[in-house]
């Protein structure tokens, strides 16, 4: 598989993971007797889902750099943070999500950047 492929693969399991784990957030926070409804935890997850879409958007732009190192770090960082949430939250298929990303998230730190060099 291209190097430019698998990453584009890795970018878009994050991103269809956060995305996925917004509808799930967005579930537990408006339905009743999820036992989270309406709760600051459950929107705190709701909000870092939609970070971790907007990060994982930021990675199809990124080709290397510092930018591209920070920005994988903070993704990590937030997938950690949203899973802990999810664990205290008791909402399981967030977690399953979160596992998902951080799938994703490997996928593209394997991948090695295209380098931006001219070839003759």
């Amino acid at each position: 598989m291209p190097q430019l492929q698998r990453r584009r693969l890795g970018a878009g399991l994050l991103l269809v993971s956060a995305l996925v784990g917004l509808l799930i957030a967005l579930y537990a926070y408006l339905t009743p007797l999820t036992g989270v409804t309406g709760t600051l935890g459950a929107l705190v997850a709701l909000l870092a889902c939609v970070v971790l879409a907007g990060a994982s958007l930021a990675l199809f732009k990124l080709n290397r750099g510092a930018g591209l190192v920070i920005l994988r770090v903070l993704i990590l960082l937030g997938l950690a943070g949203t899973f802990f949430a999810a664990l205290l939250l008791h909402q399981w298929l967030l977690c399953v999500a979160m596992v998902i990303g951080l799938i994703g998230w490997i996928i593209d730190l394997a991948s090695p950047a295209p380098s931006n060099a001219f070839r003759s």
